[in-house]
């Protein structure tokens, strides 16, 4: 199985008059947005499940892929990692599944399927972690086989 997360890309400040489920993408959100999903899109398996959270950021994120997701409210605001994971069916999927979501969840998953502990690990605005599931001699890993983000495809 691969699990990809991705982060959404810079959105707007939030705050009073503005809650984080209805901030957009700035301007350089969407360059950043575009960027990775040119790199992204064909490198991802077919018939990738894809799954966003219901704010604007994660959905304006995942649509320029121009492929079709789910809006999956499990990976919200408030999500933890049993609920990413839960949602991904990892590692049991049989497929690919890139969930397009929020810090500092990703972060979190990211530093339990490495480190076998949650810790508050940095994923940057934009950025891409790409995992993969395996069995070696007996024993199954995950394997990091990517960490991408939009400054460094410039």
């Amino acid at each position: 199985m691969d699990l990809i997360l991705w982060r959404h890309a810079e959105a707007e400040e939030g705050g009073v008059n503005l809650p984080d489920a209805k901030r957009r993408l700035t301007a350089r959100g969407d360059k950043q947005a575009h960027e990775m999903a040119k790199w992204l899109k064909p490198r991802l398996p077919k018939k990738t499940r894809i799954l966003v959270s219901p704010a604007s950021s994660t959905q304006q994120t995942a649509h320029v892929l121009a492929l079709p997701f789910e809006v999956e409210p499990k990976i919200g605001f408030g999500a933890d990692t049993a609920d990413l994971i839960a949602a991904a069916s990892w590692p049991e999927h049989s497929g690919a599944v890139l969930l397009v979501g929020h810090q500092p969840t990703l972060g979190r998953l990211a530093a339990l399927l490495l480190a076998g502990s949650e810790a508050d690990w940095s994923v940057k605005k934009g950025a891409v972690w790409w995992f993969s599931r395996r069995s070696r001699e007996g024993r199954d890993q995950t394997v990091l086989r990517a960490v991408m983000n939009p400054e460094m495809l410039r």
